[in-house]
């Protein structure tokens, strides 16, 4: 029998520390077991365990919450342990704490360490000197009164110690009362770490089953071993590049600013190339197939959460997220009402169908209250129509549409202003809702008394703690965020007036001016909810913003998306208001940019020619719109190569223009521009430079740069 001098016991959320203990011992020289590496998938796991206390010189027992649990073979090992009879060597048991925990009565005579709470290098030197045990110093001891600097050289090489981040990292917070799912983590990192290139990991399940919890808890469980997570909202994949983009300016990669064009994106996909070291996270994707395009190629990691398990085109493991074990769920309500009997919590348990969003919203709802169980499943039957019947993944739970209902109608009874916040951001994306879109708005913006609230910092604060205490939204120092389960429930409630106050509060979010790249992160956390929201709504002010919106995803260089939505735009209000309104009209002329930009410049020619037709027609030939569609066209034409019409339709704009809004007017010189591009065509060299040369001049003196629309 081949001995060995360390058996690593824990429990199995402490695997991170398991590990690092592990690396650290065996690069010292000690030989370690550890069950993760050592023991085959099918062995007999009792049988491994009693050969590997057997045959180890000592037990290293990493103490935790967890570790106690009486459910856990951790019991057997560390008790069987502290049985024996210590030999020569002293007892055979090691014990380090990796979390504040109070050790049984049993075990506080036995002398332990902590490694956690500590830097890396103190860590490992607890570590090392608990195996070694302790040594007289082979040097001076400095004298304490001297101001001598011990500081400790930084570590180098191997990974950190657990609980770490790194450097590059935007998950958010891990849920404290986040348990069970203990074979889904370890059956995760298995199948990531299973070979040079891990296969993509696809979860998939019913909204609210906890997929997104999960990789949130795994992230944070395994932080250390990586050099770069991030973490990317993928509902709707067209709107990922500006994710990357911030991904590529947190990792010095791009500066800030930079666009999120699709070269970027391509940039920083070959950035991953041959990199290790990663975890990227596509939450709430369609399906894996969705983002397969935006996977990079290389040796680290890749986490995707869908409803979908769709993966047909993408190299991706699908893994079904099912709901909470029993005495998961029951542990899940007892962390947040521990009095509660076990009988009632599992009563309360089978009601919500063990699924963790609704056992969430639940607790919090009887933590909030103080009703009891019968009372709240009382409850779940008062309401029967709230049950949302359809969804992408077939029948939603109906408890969960129950507890949401209960959980809005006590809010309501509590906090009016809450009950309308949530009712006013159900029927926008399921996206964050930054929370200064609320502070300062104009009056008649948000209904009474959600305005009064939002004008009073500490008001809206306590507004916000009751949501998220309920378990209704999540609320973070800047943001709100309904899960689309909450969301899809509370929206069957919101009235038409809330309806239009969300709209109002859209136009009113507008970061404004589209050309300045500084506010772009402002117009890409507005675009989800404008997505959803157009063109379902009969407000002006919104068409307006949409035509914005298109021309912000014209610049920042997005023009498929732009396309996408501009004709969708563009066929649907075409339909309900006709073809001469004023902002079906200026989404047409976005749209024909964004066919112009992908090279379909017949297409842009159609547009463009029909949307000046109309606005000579209703705006008149010198109306400053009417000109820059003239202008278009006029660039339309040269692409298409007829450089001669372009030039007459250009010269005609350009004359206009300086008559209507002068030589040194932005749209003027735009104009010029163009029309000097023509010439060039032409052959008209000298024209075309002296008419540049102008335009340049110009530009410096009023703009102080050289700008283009």
């Amino acid at each position: 029998m081949t001995r060995v001098d360390f058996l690593i016991s824990y429990a199995g959320p402490d695997r991170p520390w398991a590990e690092w203990a592990a690396q650290q011992l065996e690069r010292n020289k000690f030989t370690v077991e550890l069950d993760v590496w050592d023991w085959a998938t099918g062995d007999n796991f009792v049988l491994r365990m009693s050969d590997a206390l057997a045959r180890c010189d000592r037990v290293l027992a990493l103490l935790s919450k967890d570790y106690f649990d009486r459910e856990r073979f951790t019991t057997d090992e560390w008790t069987v342990v502290l049985a024996e009879r210590p030999d020569k060597r002293g007892r055979r048991l090691i014990p380090l704490r990796v979390a504040e925990v109070e050790p049984p009565s049993i075990l506080r005579a036995v002398l332990y360490r902590d490694l956690f709470g500590v830097p890396e290098l103190e860590a490992r030197q607890r570590l090392l000197a608990a195996v070694t045990g302790p040594s007289r110093p082979a040097g001076d001891v400095p004298f304490p009164g001297s101001a001598v600097n011990n500081a400790p050289t930084p570590p180098t090489g191997g990974a950190r110690v657990p609980g770490s981040l790194p450097a590059v990292w935007n998950v958010r917070r891990r849920n404290p009362a986040f348990t069970g799912r203990e074979a889904e983590l370890a059956g995760l990192r298995q199948r990531l770490c299973s070979g040079d290139r891990a296969l993509v990991q696809a979860l998939h399940g019913i909204g609210g089953v906890g997929k997104t919890e999960l990789v949130v808890e795994y992230a944070h469980l395994f932080a250390n071993e990586y050099d770069l997570v991030w973490w990317i909202d993928a509902e709707r994949p067209e709107l990922i590049g500006e994710q990357l983009a911030a991904l590529a300016v947190a990792a010095d990669w791009l500066t800030p600013g930079a666009s999120a064009t699709p070269a970027a994106t391509e940039s920083v996909m070959r950035r991953f190339h041959g990199m290790p070291g990663w975890l990227l996270i596509y939450d709430n994707a369609p399906s894996a197939d969705a983002v397969g395009a935006l996977i990079p190629d290389g040796t680290g990691h890749v986490v995707i959460t869908s409803r979908s398990r769709q993966t047909s085109k993408v190299a991706a493991a699908p893994i079904e997220v099912d709901v909470l074990t029993r005495p998961a769920s029951v542990q899940l309500v007892l962390d947040v009402r521990p009095e509660l009997s076990a009988t009632d919590v599992d009563r309360l348990a089978a009601a919500v169908e063990d699924l963790p969003l609704a056992l969430t919203q639940a607790a919090g709802l009887l933590a909030e209250t103080g009703m009891t169980v019968d009372e709240y499943l009382q409850e779940l039957t008062v309401d029967p129509a709230a049950v949302l019947s359809e969804g992408p993944t077939g029948h939603y739970p109906g408890p969960l549409a129950a507890a949401v209902a209960a959980a809005m109608r006590h809010l309501a009874g509590q906090d009016e202003a809450a009950a309308q916040l949530l009712r006013l951001i159900a029927v926008l994306a399921p996206e964050a809702v930054p929370l200064r879109w609320l502070i300062g708005t104009p009056e008649g913006t948000l209904p009474r008394p959600l305005a009064t609230v939002a004008s009073r910092t500490l008001a809206l604060r306590r507004t916000l703690g009751r949501i998220a205490a309920l378990g209704l939204a999540r609320v973070d120092s800047d943001v709100i965020q309904m899960h689309r389960l909450t969301q899809a429930i509370v929206a069957r409630t919101t009235s038409s007036a809330e309806t239009e106050s969300s709209d109002r509060l859209l136009v009113e979010a507008s970061p404004g001016y589209t050309g300045e790249p500084a506010l772009w992160p402002k117009w890409a956390d507005l675009l989800p909810h404008l997505l959803v929201r157009m063109p379902v709504t009969a407000s002006s002010a919104l068409r307006d913003l949409a035509a914005s919106a298109l021309y912000y995803l014209v610049l920042r260089g997005d023009y498929r998306t732009a396309k996408q939505w501009g004709h969708l735009w563009h066929e649907q209000l075409r339909q309900q208001l006709g073809p001469d309104d004023l902002a079906v009209l200026e989404i047409a002329a976005q749209l024909a940019n964004a066919h112009a930009l992908l090279g379909e410049y017949q297409e842009a020619r159609r547009l463009n020619e029909d949307t000046l037709t109309r606005r000579r027609r209703i705006l008149g030939d010198d109306d400053p719109v009417t000109l820059r569609s003239a202008d278009s066209l006029g660039s339309n034409l040269s692409l298409l190569g007829d450089h001669e019409q372009a030039r007459r339709r250009q010269e005609d704009a350009l004359a206009r223009s300086r008559r209507v809004l002068g030589d040194d007017d932005a749209e003027t010189l735009s104009s010029a521009n163009n029309l000097a591009r023509s010439l060039y065509e032409l052959g008209e060299y000298e024209q075309a430079h002296s008419l540049y040369e102008d335009t340049l001049t110009r530009r410096r003196r009023v703009l102080g740069i050289c700008q283009d629309r």
